[in-house]
């Protein structure tokens, strides 16, 4: 029982340790013949380990045996990419595989977001080809997304680099494309997508003198299919060819377009494209010309591009939207509409009264129709560029008791295949009722404003507009606008761009609106900012100054650990009648305002807060002028001031011991050379000296005495008194009797025996004692003067005098 208790134990340890850890264990399986890549782009961070537990940031797997693999951290996938990688080679005749999509050998990755890849190259200079006849292709913006999370890619590989053909979704007009040499073809599916099982042919492809070469199928009746350059929206390569191959059906003419035109400056060459067709020679054009009509059956499109100048910078390259439409050549084109249950309104223009095109409603030939209900409707000889489709639809209520109390969806409604044209826009009209407020979402992730520096690269604009055609904002999808609370009537407009007109085949998803309670301001934004990307932010009705006496706000959530850094610019204050504008900035839940500015003060253009805050602008009544101001919000690290504070003291303090230990360095040195030259030298006058520093003693007529107070026994010198006594100069003694008189700085010592009231002073006398003269001094020439370790009383004794005989021990001496 004991041993049981303890096994649990130690396995719950186990276990927990694995949880906090937080790593993952995966096994996975290649299938043969491919390589399963999986890499964190970050190059830091989360690692994967393999067995004996080598760990890196990249792996890749090429066996067909399982390979058991583990993560370092607690959500790998949102850290790794997986790319599973193929090979297919194509000789003279045929190629060694073909595009199978299956998934078996990375199932166990189905939650990272995975790319398959599959190479392919042909022998020598042939093209190889991809057949899409079963599923057929459609190319999108780079920008927009597949809607069953299935986006194609195809990419041509050249000695000069690699050109990107175009993103592709299933169900389209492109039945095979044709590349020269070598290139690849990628499926990217996010994560937790299955793999949908599909497979296209490969084979030998013709000889083609292009890049590329694209085929299409055009579609009976009334169809069109839209097309982009290489590289779009960057340049086509320089110097280059690609080709498109139009199938147009029996009795069908072709139409034509380029939108979104730039053209480089060409140093040799010039950009054209060419027209050929069976039965006719080739037809070349300016891009710039009207292009024409195609009535004698399929044909093929070449765009050549020159030699360009890219030697300024900025200079543009050579990109364009191609677009065909097909129709029949003379015989109309009827459907029937019903719009009774979808509570919407189709407006259809005649936008060239000079052209062969000819509508009709319920048989009345017309200029104008708007549909609401059922009605019968025929197009005849009409192109795409004759007609203006739009939509508009009316939600709304008097009161916001009796609105709607479950989100609306606003979508794109599908139009009838018999419609020669594209929608062109959708308006709803969103009417709260007094006291209501209509809030705004979007199903498909942030928004953000269309604004200079904050471009929209993607294929649709969402305009907001007050009741009066006041224009609120232009925005688009992917950016951090979370939710739009607007307190009035609201229009919102839904507009493709060129490339990316609504198309029949399914519904778009724009928005979501519910109607709320009333609010405060005007406009209310709730944004949520990204760690690596600015956020530009705009008055409403930017670059038009707000309207008068308006108020706008903005919720701005800021992640833990992170502050915002705001910044206003193209600020545009007016001359106010009434009232002010006011910048205000406030952090959520707190009663302090962090910043104001009003338009007749002075204030810093940028501010950093460290929590969630409100931004608030006001208008004032202008006088003349407008207020406007781009607000550029940027998250950073939040620097810790407490830590810097503390360092700085440390440093600081650091600094002033360094200071005081070379003022204490110093000092001391000074102390001990002072103390090296502050030696004693023994002087028989009576005046003592310190060499080195203090100089010699000045003579007698121009310094004082200094003489000793005392001398202990230990330092008397008899022997010298002893030697003197026995050559006849000194009398006899014990000891050294102390000296009495002045001392330092007094003035000399005078003899008791002297007698005399009026002795001469500031004259040097030699000490003499009451029964006789002092012995006489030494008579050393100046070359002799030498420091005390050279003096007489330190000789060794072979260097003593030979006239003072031997050295004598002195008497009561230690």
């Amino acid at each position: 029982m004991f041993l049981l208790r303890a096994s649990l134990r130690f396995l719950l340890l186990i276990f927990t340790v694995s949880a906090v850890s937080g790593v993952q264990k995966l096994t996975v399986t290649p299938d043969r013949g491919t390589t399963i890549s999986i890499s964190n782009p970050q190059g830091k961070g989360c690692k994967v380990c393999t067995g004996w537990r080598r760990c890196s940031t990249s792996v890749s797997l090429q066996s067909n045996d399982p390979v058991a693999l583990e993560f370092d951290c607690s959500k790998p996938q949102d850290v790794f990419i997986v790319e599973i990688v193929k090979n297919i080679e194509c000789n003279v005749k045929s190629c060694n595989g073909h595009i199978i999509q299956t998934d078996s050998g990375s199932l166990p990755l189905l939650d990272f977001n995975r790319r398959f890849t599959w190479n392919l190259k042909a022998s020598g200079l042939n093209a190889f080809k991809l057949d899409f006849a079963n599923t057929g292709l459609r190319q999108i913006n780079p920008s927009e997304r597949c809607p069953d999370r299935h986006t194609y890619s195809l990419e041509a590989q050249q000695a000069t680099g690699n050109v990107a053909l175009g993103k592709y979704c299933r169900r389209g007009t492109i039945s095979s494309a044709q590349i020269l040499n070598q290139g690849s073809f990628s499926l990217d599916v996010p994560a937790g997508q299955k793999l949908q099982n599909d497979q296209f042919d490969a084979s030998v492809g013709e000889e083609i003198k292009s890049l590329a070469k694209i085929s299409l199928t055009l579609a009976k009746g009334a169809s069109s299919s839209e097309l982009l350059s290489p590289n779009y929206p960057d340049s086509f390569p320089d110097d280059d060819v690609m080709e498109w191959y139009f199938e147009v059906p029996d009795k069908h003419k072709a139409v034509v377009q380029f939108g979104n035109l730039t053209e480089p400056r060409c140093l040799k060459k010039e950009t054209a494209v060419e027209y050929h067709s069976k039965g006719r020679g080739a037809l070349v054009l300016r891009l710039t010309d009207t292009q024409p009509v195609q009535n004698q059956g399929s044909f093929s499109l070449t765009l050549r591009n020159c030699e360009m100048d890219r030697r300024r910078t900025g200079s543009p390259g050579l990109s364009l939207n191609l677009k065909v439409s097909a129709l029949t050549t003379s015989s109309p084109v009827t459907c029937e509409v019903d719009l009774s249950t979808e509570d919407l309104s189709l407006h259809i223009d005649k936008l060239k009264p000079a052209s062969d095109c000819e509508m009709k409603m319920n048989l009345v030939t017309k200029e104008k129709i708007t549909v609401t209900s059922r009605s019968k409707l025929s197009f005849q000889d009409c192109l795409p560029e004759d007609l203006l489709i739009t939509a508009t639809r009316v939600i709304g209520c008097s009161h916001l008791r009796d609105c709607p109390k479950a989100t609306i969806p606003l979508l794109v409604p599908q139009l009838p295949s018999c419609f020669p044209s594209l929608l062109s826009s959708i308006t709803w009209t969103l009417r709260p009722g007094q006291h209501g407020t209509v809030q705004l979402t979007s199903p498909s992730g942030p928004i953000k404003q269309a604004l200079p520096g904050q471009s929209c690269n993607g294929s649709i604009f969402i305009k907001l507009t007050e009741d009066d055609g006041t224009v609120i904002g232009h925005f688009c999808p992917r950016g951090a606008i979370q939710k739009v609370q607007i307190h009035t009537n609201v229009s919102v407009t839904w507009t493709p761009t060129f490339q990316g007109r609504i198309r029949r085949s399914y519904y778009k998803h724009v928005l979501n609106a519910t109607f709320e309670k009333e609010i405060s301001e005007r406009y209310i934004f709730t944004v949520s900012p990204s760690k690596d990307t600015p956020v530009l932010l705009a008055t409403p009705g930017w670059p038009v100054g707000m309207k008068p006496s308006s108020t706008v706000s903005w919720i701005v959530d800021v992640p833990p650990k992170m502050d915002a850094h705001l910044m206003f610019a193209n600020l545009s204050q007016p001359k106010c009648n009434t009232r002010h504008t006011n910048i205000r900035v406030q952090r959520v839940g707190s009663p302090e305002e962090d910043y104001s500015r009003r338009e007749d003060e002075e204030a810093e253009s940028e501010i950093t807060v460290s929590e969630s805050f409100y931004l608030n602008m006001s208008n004032c009544m202008p006088e003349r002028g407008d207020f406007s101001v781009i607000t550029k919000i940027t998250l950073q690290k939040t620097k810790n001031f407490l830590l810097t504070i503390i360092l700085s003291v440390v440093a600081a303090l650091l600094i002033i011991f360094a200071i005081v230990l070379a003022v204490v360095c110093v000092v001391v040195r000074k102390k001990k050379k002072q103390l090296d030259h502050q030696v004693s030298v023994y002087n028989p006058n009576g005046t003592n000296f310190l060499p080195g520093y203090n100089g010699f003693p000045k003579t007698a007529e121009d310094s004082e005495y200094h003489v000793y107070a005392s001398i202990e026994d230990t330092l008397v010198y008899t022997h010298l008194l002893k030697k003197g006594a026995e050559l006849g100069i000194c009398g006899e003694f014990d000891t050294y009797q102390p000296f009495t008189g002045q001392t330092d700085s007094q003035k000399p010592p005078v003899s008791k025996d002297a007698g005399s009231d009026n002795m001469k002073t500031g004259v040097y006398r030699s000490f003499q004692y009451p029964s006789q003269q002092a012995p006489p001094l030494p008579n050393r020439p100046p070359s002799q003067v030498q420091p005390m370790v050279d003096n007489e009383i330190y000789q060794s004794e072979e260097e003593r005098s030979p006239t003072l005989g031997p050295r004598m021990e002195p008497e009561g001496g230690n």
